[in-house]
Parts: structure tokens; sequence; C-alpha cells
């Protein structure tokens, strides 16, 4: 989803874009001129070589944490093991592929999650914030790490953590606009728990910034610098589909249907982008309202 929408993004800025895909032309909605090629995470196989023509390479890779139905799927232990390996991998082999690259690119841009501090609700998390303890935590840590050796090819490396990305053509936004299109909206547990958001717009921008900006290089939280709270999300999102928000979802239902993944919903984090604010960046989006808003229209 990020991918596609930074694809074209770029793509209009007249920028060449090649995607390194398991599929190549099966991937859709990218614009006709982004080179596809076959990515089979080996090196000697072909697609290393386009490395050496890009000034940036940007990773994205990794299985969706949630799944890729409308509703979470559960984090059995063999797709907790997909969920790492998927992530961990990528990174490792794109590392090597840099390090006996003739030519490096300027810039490394590393994907990870605001899931890296845990969702304790006493604390605000900025960037110097130290990591939490539970798997989507200790999953992060090890990805980040993973394409950490770039560093030593002086390439410049940026971890994007980011948060709930909303877009209207999938991600998180679909399933928590569900129960509202039945009318059987409402919060989820207490309500109290922060969620983390940022409008793809904005995610997208964001990056692009921090690559073009030289002095941008390290962690950065890539979410709306106005985070808000489930109760008060569903009453937005309420009030821009003029739909009721009254039905509360007990916290142990979700975690009884889903298991350890309903702490995606249960629990939360309020993450601000500290680092980003400080070199300037001006969200196209900043509150809850003007950016469903412009997405459910």
């Amino acid at each position: 989803m990020i991918g596609r929408a930074l694809s074209k993004s770029l793509v209009n800025d007249g920028n060449d874009v090649i995607i390194l895909s398991r599929r190549p032309g099966n991937l859709s909605n990218l614009p006709n001129v982004v080179k596809e090629v076959k990515w089979d995470g080996i090196l000697d196989t072909g697609w290393e070589k386009e490395i050496e023509r890009s000034d940036v390479v940007i990773n994205l890779a990794g299985e969706n944490i949630s799944g890729g139905g409308l509703f979470p799927q559960r984090w059995t232990k063999e797709r907790k093991e997909r969920l790492l390996q998927s992530r961990v991998n990528s990174g490792n082999i794109l590392s090597k592929a840099i390090e006996i690259a003739d030519s490096r690119p300027e810039i490394f841009v590393q994907a990870s999650g605001i899931g890296y501090y845990g969702t304790d609700r006493r604390y605000e998390f900025a960037e110097e914030s130290p990591p939490g303890n539970d798997f989507l935590a200790n999953l992060s840590i090890q990805w980040e790490a993973s394409s950490k050796n770039v560093e030593k090819c002086d390439v410049r490396r940026v971890v994007i953590r980011s948060g709930v990305v909303l877009d209207a053509h999938g991600g998180a936004l679909r399933p928590l606009i569900f129960p509202y299109k039945l009318f059987i909206g409402g919060p989820v547990g207490d309500g109290n728990q922060v969620l983390s958001w940022i409008h793809i717009d904005d995610e997208v921008n964001a990056i692009r910034f921090i690559i073009s900006n030289h002095d941008a290089s390290g962690v950065f939280n890539l979410t709306s610098p106005n985070p808000i709270t489930n109760n008060e999300f569903g009453k937005t999102i309420s009030k821009v589909l003029k739909k009721p928000h009254y039905l509360p979802i007990p916290a142990f239902l979700m975690r009884l249907a889903l298991g350890e993944v309903a702490d995606l919903v249960v629990e939360g984090q309020t993450v601000l982008p500290k680092k980003l604010l400080d070199l300037g960046y001006k969200f196209k989006f900043p509150t809850l309202d003007v950016a469903l808003k412009d997405i459910c229209n």
C-alpha cells in the first residue's frame, strides 16, 4: 500500500522507480513507467545490479502484520516466524548487495513500526524512547537491525517507524470503518487506548522529505502530531460517515476471537513525530477529522 502510493508520487515528479517483486507483472495500480524486476532474495541472480543504478533504496518488505483479509489473523507460532523472516531476510540481503556493489546509493530507508515502543499507556514515545518487550517490539528491534550494516558502507540510513497508515485503498482503515457501515460502531475495550495514525499522503510526503533532507538520519516516527483515543477516533468516523457510535466491543471478546493480535486495537501507544517536526516537516493532514474527510470522499 505504501509502496504503490510512494511509487506514484515519485514517478509524477519525474523520478525513475524500480520495484523488486517476487511476482513482477502481477502488481496492480502502478504507473506504466515503473520497472519491475524479479526479486528472489538471492545474490548473483541479477536484481542486485539495480542497486548500483539507484540513488535511493527503500526497503518496505514484510508480510502484513494483521494479514491480508478484512479482519486480523491470529499470530500462530508459524505466522510469527513468517512475519519475522520476511522482514529480517530482506534487510540482510539488501545490505549484502550494497556492501558488494561497485556504486552505492546515497540513502537507505528501512521500514519499521511504532510497535517498537510497546503499549505502555503511561508514556508518550519519541524517537529516543526505549523499546518495549512484547512480540511487536522484539520484531521491530530485529527488523531495524537487519540493515544496520549499510552504515559501514558510508550510506545514510533512515529508519521510519510508521504508525497506523490511513488510506482509502486498504490497510487498517477498512476494518475500523466496517462496523460503522453496519450501524454497529462503537469503542473497543475501554476506548482510552491511543491510536497513533498518519494519512497516506503524509506517510509518502514524509518519506520524500527525509530522503531530500541530507541532515536526516537515524530513526523517525511517521505519525500525526495529534494521536487520538479509540473512542474519539470512533466519534470522528461517526461524524464523517454520519453513522452512530454507540455499541462497545469488550476487550475480552476481541482477545477471544483474535488472540494476541487483538492487542493491535485493544492496546495503544502515544507516539509523536518529534524529529520530523524539528526538521520542519509540515503535515498536510495534522488532524483526524480533516484526514478522514479527505479519505472518505
